[in-house]
């Protein structure tokens, strides 16, 4: 091959290396203002053959007078060896459409005739700029709505208070959360619950003041600043914006939704001083109005009354530390029955706690002081000890423990069980680990390496709580547990109420999917349990069918080995209603 033709050669392969890579390789003459290229000009700049910008200046036409200017400072430093030339600017192609290119060069020398010449690689980068532009976007703005998120809303409270720090000011903090927004994304899908946000956004802005700033800073929750309000006229619109939420049903594919919302506030004070104080007091407060029936609003207020509770709640954690050293934790037994035989399948171990005058203390009691004083781990490592013991000494009972999200995650509780349970698949086998699907939900991929390692043993494991959580099919495929415990919110009234009896059949239909066992927590009546079987419920657990026992009689006719025994009776009711949600 002739020289001549090695060297076109070479060209033509780079040029196709150049058009496949979608760059585009300038040579500029800053003396003569010529412009060369190499690479497609229409995939990089949108420009057909006849569009090609042979100069400089014709080039620039098309870049906007601020991006010219910009790219202009750049270049110069680049001549006076101040930096490097490299730029971003926008570009007008031949539809008048505006593009992104990446300009990068160097200043080279004409060996000829020593003129400077300016070679670079353009790149168009356009989807780069508009993600980069979105993600800026979303740091401070809520992507659905359109609203301050959470944190640019934060800021403006921030700013408003050290603006007001000096001087007494008047104003408040508003979160207002939707009552049933996970169970309409569960029934109908994200869609509708998407729909049913944007349309609430619009009928709170709808009825704001001038100055008044709103923003979404939760999937369900919208926080709004009230500048220069007094408590009253605070109090009046928290009651608007509950209103306006309720005032019509929303419209969605499926028929029409009727909405409420419970509303949380702090009022703003002389001493508050940063913005996350007070928009934790106000969540705070919200989830005082949820606890109090939903549609509800409550305004924050360190109270006699709080004070005492958490004086209760320091002194009930002590209790727990001292009872944990000095061995008075229990369990009691639940039992769990076939839904169609009423046999017993196994019982849930439930923990009690011992009080210094020998009364039984029911979980509902002290767990919360438990979570705060941070002894989950410590106490479920506990409970794990005695149920493998319980299981140890009866070879024919099959027993149940719950275990928090924390525990989940804890090495030593695994290790204990690994250590127990190693080589011993005839106590495995008989042990179910259940830990809460709100828990499993907020570490997926972690949960499902637990899941799987209890599963190794030989040992079940049963999502608890199943509903409450909205799991996805993604999320049940991923975490392969054997058994789904439908949450007890699903079942009270179930044989009257329309709305459970739909929401009990999407839950079982996506088990069944998956082909697991299917059990209902919180039967208290006949005909709920009778409903349940006709439904196709594998197990049913509840009061109907057996209260917690701490001496059953499969365990010990005269009471539990550790206790004073004081118990007279194998069937003790502890605590009310308010304790069957943490028994």
């Amino acid at each position: 091959m002739r020289p001549e033709e090695q060297s076109a050669s070479q060209w033509q392969d780079w040029h196709r290396a150049v058009e496949t890579a979608g760059d585009l390789v300038y040579r500029f003459d800053l003396s003569k203002g010529t412009l060369e290229w190499l690479g497609s000009l229409e995939s990089c700049l949108g420009l057909t053959q006849d569009e090609v910008p042979e100069t400089l200046s014709a080039f620039l036409e098309r870049v906007p007078q601020e991006d010219r200017m910009r790219r202009q400072m750049i270049l110069d430093d680049h001549l006076l060896g101040q930096g490097a030339y490299d730029c971003e600017y926008r570009f007008q192609d031949g539809q008048g459409d505006y593009h992104w290119l990446h300009d990068r060069g160097a200043l080279q020398q004409d060996g000829a005739g020593g003129h400077g010449i300016l070679c670079g690689v353009i790149r168009r980068v356009t989807e780069r700029k508009h993600q980069e532009a979105r993600l800026e976007r979303l740091a401070c703005q809520d992507d659905l709505t359109a609203l301050p998120n959470r944190l640019s809303l934060s800021e403006v409270l921030q700013e408003l208070l050290d603006t007001q720090a000096d001087q007494s000011h008047e104003g408040a903090f508003l979160v207002l959360g939707l009552d049933s927004l996970a169970r309409i994304n569960s029934v109908y899908g994200y869609e509708a619950g998407d729909a049913v946000l944007i349309e609430v956004t619009r009928r709170i802005q709808k009825s704001l003041r001038p100055g008044d700033s709103l923003g979404r800073i939760g999937g369900d929750r919208f926080g709004l600043i009230l500048r220069a309000s007094p408590e009253e006229q605070v109090r009046r619109v928290a009651q608007a914006m509950r209103d306006c939420v309720r005032e019509a049903p929303v419209s969605i594919v499926e028929g029409e939704l009727h909405l409420s919302a419970s509303i949380g506030g702090v009022l703003f004070a002389e001493d508050e001083g940063h913005a996350l104080d007070l928009m934790a007091k106000a969540e705070s407060a919200l989830f005082d109005a949820k606890k109090s029936g939903r549609d509800c609003i409550s305004f924050y207020a360190v109270s006699e009354e709080h004070r005492q509770r958490v004086r209760a709640c320091m002194e009930t954690g002590n209790a727990v530390k001292n009872a944990l050293t000095d061995g008075r934790l229990c369990l009691a037994y639940q039992p769990v029955v076939d839904a169609r035989t009423h046999a017993v399948r196994f019982h849930e171990c439930l923990a009690r706690l011992q009080d210094a005058e020998g009364n039984l203390i029911p979980a509902a009691k002290f767990i919360p002081a438990v979570e705060q004083l941070g002894l989950m781990r410590l106490l479920d490592l506990h409970v794990l000890n005695l149920v493998l013991s319980d299981l140890e000494r009866h070879p024919s009972i099959t027993l149940a423990l719950n275990i928090s999200g924390l525990t989940a995650g804890d090495h030593d509780w695994l290790r204990t069980l690994v250590r127990r349970l190693k080589s011993r698949p005839q106590v495995a086998r008989r042990l179910i680990v259940e830990i809460t699907e709100t828990a499993a939900l907020l570490d997926v991929d972690e949960t499902a390496c637990f899941v799987a390692q209890v599963r190794e043993l030989g040992s079940r494991v049963a999502l608890d709580d199943f509903g409450a959580g909205f799991s996805t099919f993604n999320h049940l495929k991923a975490l392969t547990v054997d058994l789904v415990k439908i949450d007890r919110s699903f079942i009270r009234d179930i044989s009257r109420s329309p709305e459970n009896q739909l929401f009990l059949r999407n839950l079982l239909s996506l088990a069944r999917a998956f082909k697991l066992e299917t059990l209902a927590e919180g039967a208290e009546r006949g005909e709920e349990a009778a409903y349940l079987a006709r439904e196709g419920l594998d197990m049913i657990q509840g009061y109907y069918f057996g209260m917690p026992e701490v001496a059953p009689n499969w365990r010990n006719q005269s009471g539990v080995p550790g206790l004073d025994g004081g118990h007279r009776s194998s069937s003790i009711l502890l605590g009310g209603q308010k304790d069957l949600q943490l028994i």
